[in-house]
């Protein structure tokens, strides 16, 4: 019923094409992208974007790395998961699926908002030894759950529009305005060019995009997710946009205070999608921090400007 993205039509010009192939894992057909050659580093996209919003940094970091890049269950060209696994935990497990199937293990994760707490639940379900030598990093990373009256109504109000089926078509209509589009990312605290802007028009339209979106936030719970994070002593980056206005930044330094091995950096005049504004800053930080192996014991608390 909701239309969905095509790949001989709406593909034709996605970016980095030429990397891209399709593969069945965990009951999905995926979308991942790979670049380059050597130790695996994933690459999470967030709520409501895709492969296409790392197209700028993944080149960059192509040369030292093999740069996988999926578009997570719902999103633009991977199947929607079915409704009983619409969760984190479920998602979690069609990552591993994924990464089973394409015999990749990887040593640098980098979770971009929601992203990031997918790469949290996904370290927690794997082998206890993997976690120690892994680097996590995330980017505006949205891990804690909204306080207050929007934390109350914020999930079941998610979970009633993804139960209404006009809701994605309602939604692709309205992206039709450009202006609309660009007003939601101006909401981020980022600046995209025009090129940039387009292909988040292009998610947009599709309504099964939206549906999966929405299904997404209706099943995220970042509640549970944290009490199974409680005292998490490995080595996590936490990269912090200073402008970001999607998760304030005192989320980061929240985080920090509670994790051993937390470390915190400031990315100084960029937003939510800072990876987009500056994919050479956030390459030269990506590569500085995965220059030396992490520890089993982490570093201790601190913070750091990019």
């Amino acid at each position: 019923m909701t239309r969905r993205l095509d790949w001989s039509i709406d593909g034709a010009d996605w970016p980095l094409r030429e990397h891209s192939r399709f593969i069945d894992a965990g009951g999905l057909r995926w979308h991942v992208q790979s670049l380059g050659d050597g130790p695996v580093l994933l690459l999470l996209h967030g709520t409501g974007a895709s492969s296409h919003s790392w197209r700028t940094l993944a080149p960059l970091l192509a040369p030292h790395w093999r740069v996988l890049i999926p578009d997570l269950p719902g999103h633009a060209f991977t199947d929607a998961l079915p409704a009983r696994q619409r969760s984190l935990p479920g998602m979690s497990a069609a990552l591993a699926a994924l990464l089973r199937a394409m015999q990749a293990e990887p040593r640098v994760v980098l979770g971009h908002s929601a992203g990031a707490a997918l790469m949290l639940h996904w370290a927690l379900d794997g082998p206890p030894e993997a976690a120690g030598s892994q680097t996590l990093i995330g980017l505006n990373a949205a891990l804690l759950p909204f306080d207050g009256w929007a934390g109350l109504f914020y999930a079941p109000l998610a979970r009633l529009l993804a139960l209404n089926p006009l809701v994605p078509w309602f939604t692709a209509r309205q992206a039709r305005d450009s202006t609309a589009v660009q007003r939601l990312i101006d909401s981020t605290g980022s600046t995209l060019d025009a090129a940039g802007a387009q292909w988040y028009a292009r998610l947009m339209r599709s309504p099964a995009h939206i549906a999966g979106v929405l299904a997404m936030m209706a099943d995220w719970d970042l509640a549970a997710l944290q009490r199974r994070l409680q005292g998490w002593p490995h080595p996590v980056h936490l990269l912090v946009g200073e402008r970001d206005r999607a998760v304030p930044p005192e989320q980061a330094e929240r985080l920090a205070r509670r994790w051993p091995g937390a470390v915190l950096h400031r990315l100084a005049g960029l937003g939510h999608l800072a990876h987009e504004e500056a994919p050479r800053r956030v390459a030269d930080l990506l590569l500085a921090l995965t220059a030396t192996p992490p520890t089993a014991a982490g570093p201790s608390p601190s913070s750091a400007t990019a």
